[in-house]
């Protein structure tokens, strides 16, 4: 089962889903926002990805934090802190294949459909 792991109204995943749909893959979606953030796929996504390919310093969510903020993520725990409290930092979407972790962001999905 392919899963995608997101927030509905971000402009990468709607591409995404229009992108799996069109190929005729059929997918789950986990919204972050009502669902919140699985702790044990955010750990495995820790583990296989690392936290630096997780957060997304590129956006607008990154960005809106203070300074100090920003400087306290310097490891797994410290992004991995931040990641549960504000969802919306994660690089999305997350995609997951039989519960395995592929990657992150629109790469992600496009290395699947070209598979």
């Amino acid at each position: 089962m392919l899963t995608l792991y997101g927030i509905p109204n971000c402009d990468t995943v709607k591409k995404a889903r229009a992108a799996l749909e069109q190929a005729g893959r059929a997918h789950a979606f986990h919204d972050f926002k009502k669902q919140g953030v699985p702790e044990e796929r955010l750990d495995a996504w820790l583990r296989e990805l690392g936290w630096q390919a997780l957060v997304n310093t590129r956006g607008t969510t990154w960005r809106k934090l203070d300074a100090a903020e920003r400087d306290a993520v310097t490891d797994a725990a410290s992004a991995r802190a931040l990641m549960l409290a504000q969802p919306s930092v994660i690089r999305r979407p997350v995609v997951e294949q039989d519960g395995t972790v592929v990657g992150a962001g629109m790469d992600a999905v496009q290395g699947l459909l070209a598979g």
